[in-house]
């Protein structure tokens, strides 16, 4: 198709210079030194078109032969450069191929290249990126002092799409070395924008939990759930992990008491959490003095402590057989004192769930504290015989039937009861 076009263009340049040329009965006249040549215009122009062309292609051999050292030396530059590159993608593949040493040797070839070629000598990301695949392989080297060196050798001031990456790997190399103080100023240093990306997030949350800031940590583990950085399964499980590590580092019920109201809702609404908040409670309380001034005090904590589980006894039917273990483990730990108020709920959960053993273990202890053995050894005897409930869970409640046998005198049955909680011990 090309060569048609050119054909076609070449039949109309002839046609056109015969319509022009043809005709033309003009003369050129040339005087010099008294000599006279006389020529047609047709000749002249072809002439003077030819000169022309002549002219510019001996400007342009000129200039090439002039050019020629400039372009040898670019060319020499462009060969250096391209040697640069093939060395920083080497050193980028064998990092990746967990051979540190050679991504070393070709970070150190590719800096070496960049100083000995001007185009590259002033190119701040490429420094960056070199230094940054060097001291990654340092870091895996386990070679920190080198490591730094070679972060420290970074010209000041320059600027580079690389320093984000400079930035967040630093910080995931501090938390590597244990040193908490020297992550959590480099986090603090980040920009707004970096600070809220997902990898900034996670080294937030990893150094949130080594400095053991449970609740800080939570609520970044929060954010990072939203964003999808953890399946569902994952998130639900870390999540429950930090709540719980929170929980437990409150040493007395007044601290407690602020973590649990620090607590996002959907924290309030797992069972799990509730259930360990309530049980650190209990232990709370345990260890406090048995004065009477503070008996009192030690019921209002008991009730409080019994309230976060409330919403969950009111829809057990939502919850699966674990959860219940867990809030009956709770909620036994917190019988003592417990008011009239929760019978007719305690027993709605027993006839709901009639064969749950973790359910006839919380109503048989509650109805025992309130005094109504005659209700309680039966779901006592249930929940002491169902062998899926932990060891822990089934002494309590073979140790509550001693303490009915002894109450009604029966010796024999406190006895067999005492046999069958020293068997799970």
């Amino acid at each position: 198709m090309r060569g048609v076009v050119w054909l076609v263009l070449l039949f109309t340049v002839a046609v056109v210079a015969a319509t022009t040329l043809g005709s033309n009965d003009g003369l050129v006249s040339i005087y010099w030194s008294g000599w006279r040549t006389d020529l047609s215009l047709n000749l002249f122009v072809i002439l003077l078109v030819l000169g022309c062309v002549a002219l510019a292609g001996a400007v342009q051999a000129l200039h090439a032969i002039t050019s020629l050292p400039g372009r040898a030396q670019a060319w020499r530059d462009l060969r250096k450069e391209r040697a640069a590159q093939a060395a920083l993608r080497e050193a980028l593949s064998e990092h990746f191929g967990a051979r540190y040493s050679r991504s070393l040797k070709a970070a150190a070839r590719a800096l070496e290249l960049q100083r000995d070629n001007p185009s590259l000598r002033d190119d701040a990301e490429f420094s960056t990126l070199a230094r940054l695949l060097g001291a990654a392989s340092l870091h895996r080297l386990q070679d920190r002092r080198r490591r730094d060196e070679w972060l420290a050798a970074q010209p000041a001031g320059s600027i580079s799409r690389a320093d984000d990456a400079l930035r967040l790997l630093t910080t995931e190399w501090a938390l590597d070395d244990r040193d908490v103080p020297r992550a959590r100023q480099l986090l603090a240093e980040l920009p707004p924008g970096l600070a809220r990306r997902t990898q900034a997030l996670r080294l937030k949350l990893q150094a949130a939990r080594a400095a053991g800031e449970q609740l800080p940590a939570l609520h970044t583990a929060r954010l990072l759930a939203k964003h999808g950085a953890f399946s569902e399964l994952a998130a639900q499980g870390l999540l429950r992990t930090l709540a719980g590590e929170a929980v437990d580092a409150a040493h007395d019920q007044e601290q407690l008491r602020r973590v649990w109201q620090q607590f996002e809702p959907e924290d309030r609404r797992d069972p799990l959490v509730a259930a360990r908040a309530a049980t650190r409670a209990a232990a709370l309380m345990a260890a406090l003095p048995a004065e009477a001034a503070q008996q009192a005090e030690v019921q209002a904590q008991a009730e409080e402590a019994r309230q976060w589980l409330r919403p969950f006894w009111e829809r057990l039917d939502e919850l699966d057989a674990p959860q219940r273990t867990q809030l009956a483990l709770a909620f036994v730990t917190l019988v003592p004192g417990l008011g009239a108020e929760w019978l007719p709920r305690l027993e709605a959960a027993l006839v709901a769930h009639a064969h749950d053993g973790a359910v006839n273990a919380a109503v048989g202890h509650a109805f025992a504290e309130r005094q109504l053995w005659g209700k309680a050894r039966k779901p006592l005897e249930t929940a002491a015989q169902a062998t899926k409930l932990p060891a822990a869970l089934r002494r309590r409640c073979w140790r509550r039937l001693v303490a009915l046998a002894r109450i009604e005198g029966d010796e024999e049955r406190a006895a067999r009861c005492e046999q069958a909680a020293a068997a799970l011990d």
